[in-house]
């Protein structure tokens, strides 16, 4: 997402029945129960860090896929120390490729510089996605800036206009230390905060945005938000098959798939209240679906969890997990308001919270944003699916903390069935 950067009272059975039929109301007791009934039981799911201080540099935006039994995780942004550079959002973009063969407890860096290499540009807020035993890297930027040459007496100028390049570049790689050049420039716009998943075989691209948002670095140009759906058979030759979904033009959406089904969640179309056009803050937390990408269907404008952008969603057990995510503070001075819960559905209307403190947060300093996760079947989590995360964001939009840009991580966490179940 960022580019640098509820129990109810029931008076009668008529009201519940009432409340049941509304989409994004929290699922009922009764509701749960039946899906404890039925294997869902992820209120007794529980977090253990898998490392608090992984080898590769603490960073968000990054991307990491499961390929042969091996994780691969590459790319992101970390902030720099603003004594040293002192421009908002300023970061180090990586292009290395690290990898593990033991979930993420101990990793071996692959590449050091992919396009040092002659590979990949270095980039965060991209996509990666497997297809055919083989890894696909996606769209995404850089961060680049340069002083702004304001005119004498203008006020409000920013000292600093964005020069961030916006990829539409698509590379494939079986190893993570070789990679082919798809495409130089997909028929899509380059762009950051993009969603993609492959579905039936074919590797889907929808939403996004280019150009950096005025919150962090100041315009021009102005932040531009898509709503267009694109799709490849091979990363190559690209077809659009929507230049306008009836969701809103956004960044920082979550696509899953589930029972023949993509469906897109959340996002947002601004990071702060700056727009008097748009809600404050201009976040979403409606959900979508399609069986083609072309037609999509609103499955609830408004789930149970608050509306946000930098999230995730997993899809195991036949059931889709929300967590983590950006919640804008009332002020830039105040603590974090980062949402502290883990919500569930099996249709994507109705939602149960089952947990308050995904990472074991003890408070919403402690919850993440502009992370990446993997569903892994077995292991740890026995016969059942775990969720791993990695790394992410937990800064504000304090520009004058000096600490600020220390608040990004390089752990792995697993939310897991207890042991044996």
């Amino acid at each position: 997402m960022h580019v640098k950067r509820i129990t109810l009272p029931i008076a009668a059975v008529a009201l519940t029945l009432a409340i049941a039929l509304l989409p994004g109301v929290r699922a009922t007791g009764a509701a749960f129960a039946q899906g404890v009934a039925n294997g869902l039981d992820f209120a007794s799911y529980t977090w253990t860090e898998i490392t608090a201080n992984a080898q590769w540099t603490p960073r968000a935006g990054l991307q990491v896929v499961e390929l042969g039994g091996r994780f691969f995780l590459m790319g992101g942004r970390t902030p720099i120390n603003p004594a040293i550079s002192p421009v908002p959002g300023a970061s180090t973009i990586w292009g290395d490729v690290w990898t593990s063969r033991d979930h993420g407890a101990t990793w071996t860096r692959l590449l050091a510089d992919a396009e040092a290499a002659g590979y990949w540009p270095r980039r965060a807020y991209f996509q990666a996605v497997t297809r055919a035993n083989e890894m696909y890297v996606l769209g995404g930027q850089n961060f680049e800036v340069e002083p702004n040459p304001c005119p004498p007496g203008v006020p409000g100028c920013p000292p600093f206009v964005s020069k961030s390049d916006f990829f539409n570049d698509v590379w494939r790689s079986r190893d993570g230390v070789r990679w082919e050049q798809m495409t130089g420039n997909a028929r899509w716009e380059g762009r950051a905060g993009l969603s993609a998943i492959v579905f039936r075989n074919e590797i889907y691209v929808m939403g996004g945005s280019k150009n950096d948002d005025s919150s962090v670095v100041g315009g021009p140009p102005a932040r531009v938000y898509f709503n267009d759906v694109w799709k490849s058979r091979d990363g190559r030759e690209w077809e659009l098959l929507t230049a306008a979904a009836p969701w809103a033009p956004r960044a920082g959406a979550v696509a899953v798939e589930k029972n023949g089904w993509i469906y897109l969640l959340g996002g947002e179309e601004g990071f702060t209240c700056d727009d008097p056009r748009k809600p404050c803050p201009p976040y979403f937390n409606d959900v979508w679906r399609s069986r083609d990408g072309a037609k999509w269907e609103i499955v609830t404008p408004a789930a149970g969890w608050s509306p946000r952008p930098g999230h995730q969603c997993a899809v195991l057990l036949d059931t889709i997990a929300c967590f983590g995510g950006f919640g804008l503070p009332p002020s830039p001075f105040a603590d974090s308001a980062n949402p502290s819960d883990v919500w569930v559905s099996k249709d994507g209307a109705y939602w149960q919270l089952v947990s308050d403190s995904p990472w074991n947060a003890s408070s919403s300093d402690d919850i993440k944003y502009d992370f990446d996760v993997l569903v892994v079947q077995g292991g740890a989590g026995g016969n059942r699916p775990s969720i791993y995360t990695f790394g992410g964001d937990r800064e504000t939009f304090n520009f004058f903390d000096p600490t600020n840009y220390l608040r990004v991580d390089n752990d792995v966490w697993r939310f897991a069935p207890p042991a044996g179940r």
